[in-house]
């Protein structure tokens, strides 16, 4: 029988704009950028890593509200201004000594369809576009910005069957 490739996952790598935000970009009357982030997909990021997964940013724009939230959860593998997406993805998995098949990518735009045609386990965001939507694996009912990485990681771990030891940090 097949391995689901959800079960293989170790690594998941994710864009920002449209993924962990709303893709809003605030700017203000200084031309300072600001970004909005979801509390839960932050905590589902930590149990992640906290059951031993890896987890990596990889986006084409640059800022330091990203940088703040990166640190903040404790990412340690962050690509921001990324002009070539594949060749991080390469570099990152070099890094860690893993394959392909072992990392999730999620994404929302057609910036983000090479990379996750690499990745063993593409995800889509509910609102991404039809391209991207349509070579994932699994497309989260929640929009980018408003929880899906949260329900992301939950389905990884809901197939890896390692749920019940995420709910043992709340008690």
């Amino acid at each position: 029988m097949r391995e689901n490739p959800a079960e293989l996952v170790e690594l998941i790598c994710l864009d920002c704009d449209g993924v962990l935000t709303d893709g809003s970009i605030y700017v203000d009357d200084l031309g300072h950028e600001t970004k909005r982030f979801h509390v839960r997909d932050g905590l589902g990021l930590r149990i992640w890593t906290k059951l031993g997964g890896e987890v990596a940013i990889i986006t084409g724009r640059s800022s330091a509200a990203l940088r703040h939230r990166a640190d903040e959860l404790g990412i340690l593998h962050l690509y921001q201004g990324s002009h070539d997406k594949v060749a991080d993805f390469g570099d990152l998995l070099n890094g860690l000594g893993l394959t392909a098949s072992q990392a999730a990518f999620i994404g929302d735009d057609l910036p983000d369809l090479p990379v996750m045609k690499l990745a063993g386990y593409p995800i889509a965001v509910a609102d991404a576009a039809k391209e991207v939507r349509d070579v994932a694996e699994f497309v989260t009912t929640r929009p980018g910005g408003l929880g899906a990485v949260r329900e992301a990681v939950e389905h990884l771990l809901k197939t890896q069957d390692r749920w019940n030891e995420a709910m043992e940090f709340f008690g």
